[in-house]
């Protein structure tokens, strides 16, 4: 079993959710997938979160709450956290590692034919009630 560690951020705006398009320049070109990655040695799960979002979309998120666990077909250990985004933010994509950023509402995000399995995973476990997202998450 891997010893690796990732965080994903769900971050939702009226009834959507952040995803984003994978650059062809990353492992799973072109996949749709919530944002994250990998978390550094010397970080936390929240830590992470704040400097994957950084790198990624240029814009800084507060961790929320931890939603839920799980493992990729590869065996990397993902942690999913929700994160507020001020209104306000301005998503600056990283060309290098972001192709596109979309709003999706759940049901339609289950429809994507490259999206990740993990977050496949994550969207059944939603869907079946063992996620709960925060209610409010304004400032």
């Amino acid at each position: 079993m891997s010893s690796r560690r990732g965080v994903v951020g769900v971050i939702v705006r009226r009834g959507c959710w952040l995803v984003i398009r994978r650059s062809h320049l990353v492992a799973a070109p072109g996949a749709y997938c919530f944002p994250g990655g990998g978390i550094q040695s010397d970080e936390d799960e929240p830590a992470a979160l704040v400097r994957e979002l950084t790198e990624e979309l240029g814009v800084s998120v507060r961790p929320l709450k931890h939603l839920w666990q799980g493992t990729t077909p590869r065996g990397v250990s993902l942690s999913w956290w929700q994160a507020w985004l001020p209104e306000q933010a301005v998503l600056r994509p990283a060309p290098f590692e972001v192709a596109a950023v979309h709003w999706l509402a759940p049901d339609l995000l289950a429809t994507l034919p490259g999206l990740l399995p993990s977050n496949r995973q994550f969207l059944s476990a939603w869907s079946r009630g063992e996620v709960r997202l925060v209610e409010k998450t304004a400032g």
